[in-house]
């Protein structure tokens, strides 16, 4: 694993702790582990120093490191929960199962109401043959809340055992309550072709892409149930058993903004199944929501070159170069994979977006053009690509085809505030249709009151018409939203300049050029701060719409998990 940013270690326990405690702070896993394991050379026994160190290496991955000091920890804190259930799972790995329960049943808690060590333990007796203890024991789990994972584990159990009607009625269960999940959804399917039903794996995967369209795990498998083959079970064995709760967990944890919890159990997972490659890309992508990214750069390069979803990872890996700054490495590497995936909607629309990004609006264009093309999802959840390359038309000076476009994308989703946003202003800024754009930029203000670029474009567009005091008040808005950027600063500085705040003027000019303007801009900047708006007077075509945030993915209708 190469290391996210280059750093030395000192010679200073108390430096090696600060570093430590602060690089723990940035979730930056590699440098933590590092700096406690040397301030811990200077102070063995320090209790606190050893559950820090050990927390930092069991998020990083460091897991015989972690092993040892969970056993150091265990030592001065006997009911130290994390520490037990680190040493559960390597128990696991290594077939103790009784062990294994006796670290899960002494973490602390009530093991009947605590869903970690309950479904651990239902793992480890399946590991010592107790099937029936193990599905009494998820049986307990009687709240509500844990009916899906009650189900979908005793499913899992009865499959690995061969208990193919308690299975078969358990994962009916589940998939009743919650048909949205990818895992669920693919263990289901693939019990019923391990079991000789083809055809209903088949049916799962379709009512499921009807959901997430053309997921690429999805894709693989109905393309083996075409070609007439019997799909692997889901889970296996109990190292998979007992990683699948782990990743659950891991994954909700980082959904909820636990980044901490969810990198443990993330980790604690492939440590069971290091061919996970949900895991591996619910990893990189925690690890990219916290701005690790190099730590990312080489989860992903551990999906394996077979798996459906190594293409997936390609296109994140470019993400990263591209963050990173390394662009050419970016497009290459995007350029490879479309090579590779020629009709693949994903990997075209991924490209589409870095060349547009650097400003090869033509490549943009065709990228986006043979994305749709190639698209297998419903025409609807189609908006972005005709969103983003009417951006390409519009910046490349052919504006019928970005209208076109931008009216396009609304039709399948009439109330996009992106959309409503860049076409009315694009409209304001040409002073045509008028009596629609500003409807249209108050509709996309109404649904995304807290975008300050949405907001800033709705004030801008009072500016241009010389709506000052209105444009005012919208832009000091966007500006409350947006205070660091350097273009809504920039905004506010012409508004005030127009109703006598000069003062006021030169101060926001003065922020934009101090926050980093863009080069085009900076120019113009300096000569307001110096002469005045009145002597250097805003050129005809100067000012461009604000695109305002990008899609996400519930947006633009992509979901990699499926919700799970």
């Amino acid at each position: 694993m190469s290391i996210a940013t280059p750093f030395e270690v000192g010679d200073s326990p108390t430096g090696n702790y600060l570093a430590a405690v602060v690089a723990g702070a940035d979730r930056d896993t590699v440098a933590a582990a590092t700096f406690f394991r040397e301030a811990l050379r200077f102070d063995p026994r320090n209790k606190e120093l050893i559950e820090r160190a050990f927390v930092a290496a069991l998020s990083n991955g460091s897991m015989p490191e972690a092993f040892s000091l969970a056993d150091r920890l265990l030592a001065l804190e006997p009911d130290n929960g994390l520490a037990h259930l680190a040493l559960g799972v390597r128990a696991i790995k290594e077939h103790q199962y009784a062990a294994a329960r006796s670290q899960f049943g002494r973490g602390g808690g009530n093991q009947g109401g605590d869903l970690t060590a309950t479904l651990l333990s239902a793992w480890a007796y399946q590991g010592s043959g107790q099937t029936r203890r193990a599905l009494e024991l998820i049986g307990r789990l009687d709240d509500q809340n844990f009916g899906v994972f009650r189900n979908y584990h005793q499913a899992l159990i009865a499959g690995v055992a061969g208990r193919n009607d308690q299975a078969a009625q358990a994962f009916q269960q589940a998939y009743a309550a919650d048909k949205n999940t990818l895992r669920l959804v693919d263990a289901y399917a693939r019990f019923l072709s391990d079991t000789g039903k083809n055809k209903d794996a088949t049916d799962v995967y379709a009512a499921f892409s009807q959901v997430v369209p053309d997921h690429p795990a999805v894709r693989a498998a109905l393309a083996d149930l075409k070609a007439g083959k019997t799909l692997a079970p889901f889970v296996k064995d109990v190292d998979q058993g007992a990683a699948e709760v782990l990743y659950g967990l891991g994954a909700a944890g980082g959904r909820q903004g636990d980044d901490l919890a969810g990198l443990i159990y993330l980790r604690l997972s492939l440590y069971l199944d290091s061919d996970n490659s949900l895991a591996l890309l619910t990893l990189g992508d925690l690890y990219e929501r916290i701005n690790q990214n190099e730590q990312a750069l080489d989860v992903y390069q551990d999906v394996a070159d077979s798996d459906p979803l190594r293409e997936t990872a390609d296109i994140e890996i470019s993400q990263i170069l591209e963050n990173l700054g390394r662009s050419d490495q970016a497009l290459a590497h995007l350029r490879d994979v479309v090579n590779d995936h020629p009709y693949d909607e994903q990997a075209l629309s991924a490209l589409g977006n870095l060349q547009r990004a650097h400003d090869h609006y033509d490549e943009a264009i065709a990228s986006y053009t043979r994305a749709i093309a190639a698209s297998k999802k419903p025409e609807t959840d189609n908006w972005p690509l005709y969103y983003f390359r009417g951006i390409a038309y519009e910046r490349s000076k052919n504006w019928p085809k970005a209208e076109a476009d931008f009216k396009h994308a609304l039709q399948l989703f009439p109330d996009q505030p992106l959309v409503l946003n860049y076409l009315g202003y694009s409209w304001v800024d040409k002073g045509v249709n008028l009596d629609q754009a500003f409807p249209m930029l108050r509709r996309a203000v109404e649904l995304r009151p807290t975008d300050g670029y949405i907001v800033d474009s709705l004030g801008w567009a009072e500016y241009k018409l010389g709506h000052y005091e209105e444009a005012v008040s919208d832009l000091e808005k966007a500006i409350d939203l947006k205070p660091a950027d350097p273009v809504i600063n920039d905004h506010l500085g012409d508004a005030y300049w127009h109703i006598g705040r000069k003062l006021e003027a030169h101060f926001q000019w003065n922020h934009a050029r101090d926050m980093g303007a863009d080069a085009s801009d900076l120019p113009r900047i300096l000569e307001k701060i110096k002469f005045g708006l009145d002597k250097a007077p805003m050129k005809a075509g100067e000012s461009k719409p604000v695109i305002g945030s990008k899609p996400t993915a519930a947006d633009a209708g992509h979901k990699l998990n499926g919700g799970g």
